[in-house]
């Protein structure tokens, strides 16, 4: 007798109805749904990382209290949600409007217009059948919405008047699932027309959430909690569940048992130790989380090797750019990550967009919650009259880490001339061939031309910031016999950068960084590294570990033109 087939993952797939008619592999979510209708609030807002289930949890709550013709019971009949009569009481009882942002990424403001309008117009179309009941004016909107010709204040009040509309009808209030939120904001932001986003989006969902008396109850999701730039501004039915609040915490992405289920029922001959240092290490909640998608992933190729697979579901160059132009930080944090260590920061749950590319507080707030990092220790530290929740922010796993390492390498690679060029600078440093090694930095300075232009209205960043990046890609570049550290004690005072070898008898480098200033030559900043290097004997350390030879190497910028020397 054959066995029954197993299940496998559907990759891509996040509609739970077809999920649980194709029986493909499920992970049961749905008390997610029993945790929406008890809790009080009228309006949730549930921001998470990219692919952490955050479409399929929607659809799950669509496909239950949506009203139809079809009864699902067979969809739910045997999972969770089921064993809860508070959450039966609901089933399949209400007009649901269900709405998904998570494509409307144009590059203009008007591109963003048309595609909303087009989505509004499907949405529409599929309640057309209420147009017989509606009065004329409200009947000659909805066919403007319909046919893509609404006016925009038409288009900003459309999820209101189909509340309206569905109620009156159906007799029961509406619930109204808005998917990928920020979505729009996102691509907004990087296009140039944030204002005129904000200014549309801020009046679309208060139209529809704010003091709505046709809302049963609604649910958004996203990657970020964008508050403060008034999106939500004077909504006070909304509650915001991040990945640091315990409520909603299991919800999204995979337990520590869900995973060990997996395997079990999947047959498969991955190792649990394996996908633990790939995929979990995110702490939602103080909830151990795995990263639902690289999981599957493995899962459904268990024959391959494990790899990065979240990371590479999306493009990396807001990441790639917010890092490089703070260099990883001024204390090193670039470094510590790398490291494996973890760095205390302030923790701003309010995204303000325009902060990432200008506060550093803002920039690792935004790696926490877009799920590059992770936060431990979580609690509000008072300082005078002040309260801040701190955090102590470290790299969640083995493929994030790949994520950093790669960034940094690849960014230096491709501005030196690839892997050998790197490794023929890494040699130059060690062995004091300053005139490879400057040629090396002055292609990469070219290369990062664009962080160094003074017209960039985002941020100037500090040519220090760029060496310091630098350093981190020979950091990854020459591991695992040298660590790379920045801004440490050494001597008698704090040395810029040192590369250090783990084992005696191996030369070694210290680095002073020097920025032309105001009524100064290149050559005499120079000139005040060399002296700096001798004077606070920055090499002790080195001597200390056993390196030889060592290099004292003073390094002054201006722009993109760099000089090189030793004392």
């Amino acid at each position: 007798m054959n066995e029954p087939s197993l299940p496998r993952p559907a990759m891509g797939a996040s509609d739970f109805r077809e999920l649980r008619q194709l029986g493909s592999l499920y992970v049961d979510k749905t008390p997610f749904v029993a945790r929406v209708l008890d809790d009080p609030a009228k309006v949730i807002l549930l921001p998470r990382p990219r692919r952490f289930g955050k479409t399929t949890n929607l659809s799950t709550l669509r496909w239950f209290l949506g009203r139809s013709a079809e009864d699902l019971t067979g969809l739910f009949s045997d999972l969770k949600v089921w064993e809860s009569p508070a959450a039966r009481g609901h089933f399949q009882k209400y007009p649901v409007i269900y709405l998904t942002l998570k494509d409307v990424k144009n590059k203009t403001w008007e591109g963003c217009f048309a595609a909303v309008a087009e989505l509004l117009a499907v949405l529409y179309n599929e309640h057309r059948y209420l147009l017989p009941g509606l009065d004329p004016e409200a009947a000659e909107i909805f066919t403007a919405i319909l046919h893509r010709r609404a006016a925009p204040a038409q288009c900003e009040a459309a999820l209101l008047r189909l509340s309206q509309h569905l109620h009156h009808h159906h007799g029961e209030r509406v619930v109204i699932l808005l998917d990928e939120y920020d979505s729009p904001l996102h691509t907004a932001f990087t296009s140039g027309y944030f204002d005129d986003a904000v200014d549309f989006f801020r009046s679309f969902l208060s139209a529809a959430l704010k003091d709505n008396e046709h809302l049963f109850k609604s649910v958004l999701t996203g990657i970020l909690r964008i508050a403060r730039e008034s999106i939500f501004s004077g909504l006070n039915n909304l509650s915001v569940y991040s990945l640091l609040d315990a409520d909603f915490a299991t919800d999204f992405g995979f337990t520590e048992q869900e995973v060990l289920d997996l395997l079990l029922r999947l047959r498969s001959a991955r190792k649990m130790e394996d996908l633990r240092r790939w995929y979990n290490g995110y702490d939602f909640g103080g909830h151990v989380i795995y990263n639902p998608w690289s999981v599957l992933s493995a899962l459904s190729r268990d024959r391959d090797p494990l790899q990065p697979y979240w990371v590479n579901t999306a493009s990396d160059e807001m990441i790639r750019e917010l890092l490089f132009r703070f260099g990883g930080g001024e204390e090193g944090e670039g470094e510590a990550l790398l490291r494996g260590d973890g760095v205390r920061y302030p923790i701003v749950q309010d995204t303000v967009l325009r902060d990432i590319y200008r506060e550093p507080d803002a920039l690792w707030s935004f790696l926490l919650f877009t799920g590059y990092l992770k936060a431990e220790d979580v609690a509000v530290e008072v300082s005078g009259n002040e309260g801040r929740m701190m955090g102590t922010l470290k790299v969640p796993n083995l493929e994030v880490g790949t994520v950093f390492a790669g960034l940094f390498r690849g960014w230096l690679q491709k501005g030196v001339g690839g892997e050998r060029r790197l490794q023929e600078l890494s040699t130059a440093l060690l062995r004091g061939d300053l005139e490879i090694f400057q040629e090396g930095l002055e292609r990469l300075l070219l290369e990062s031309a664009s962080f160094l232009d003074g017209s960039n209205n985002k941020v100037k960043m500090p040519p220090e910031h760029v060496y310091q990046a630098f350093i981190l890609g020979l950091l990854v570049h020459m591991q695992p016999r040298y660590l790379v550290r920045s801004n440490r004690e050494s001597g008698h005072g704090r040395y810029d950068v040192m590369v250090c070898p783990r084992e005696a008898g191996l030369p070694g480098a210290v680095l002073e960084l020097k920025v032309r200033k105001k009524g100064e030559t290149l050559q005499s900043a120079l000139g005040a590294a060399k002296k700096q290097l001798l004077a606070c004997d920055y090499a002790a350390e080195l001597r200390a570990n056993g390196a030889s030879p060592i290099q004292q190497v003073a390094v002054a910028f201006d722009g993109k033109k760099v000089l090189v020397g030793t004392p």
